[in-house]
């Protein structure tokens, strides 16, 4: 009877540690645009300032300016 519940026990421990599931997030795409065409436009949005050309926003870093969802 010990032997019993030790064997389920031991059963019972390796069927909720063997479902491990892995996530694996990946990166989102990014673009960057080398330079701005002359006709966009500066906006400042919640204090945070934006290039808008065509529809779309950019914010400027080092390698040039990415899209961004504002």
């Amino acid at each position: 009877m010990r032997s019993t519940i030790v064997l389920l026990a031991l059963l019972f421990s390796l069927i909720l540690t063997s479902c491990v599931t892995t996530v694996r997030a990946t990166p989102a795409k990014v673009v960057v645009v080398k330079r701005l065409p002359k006709i966009h436009k500066v906006v400042y949005i919640k204090g945070h300032q934006y290039y808008k050309w065509n529809g779309v926003y950019h914010r400027k870093t080092a390698r040039g300016f990415v899209v961004v969802r504002v």
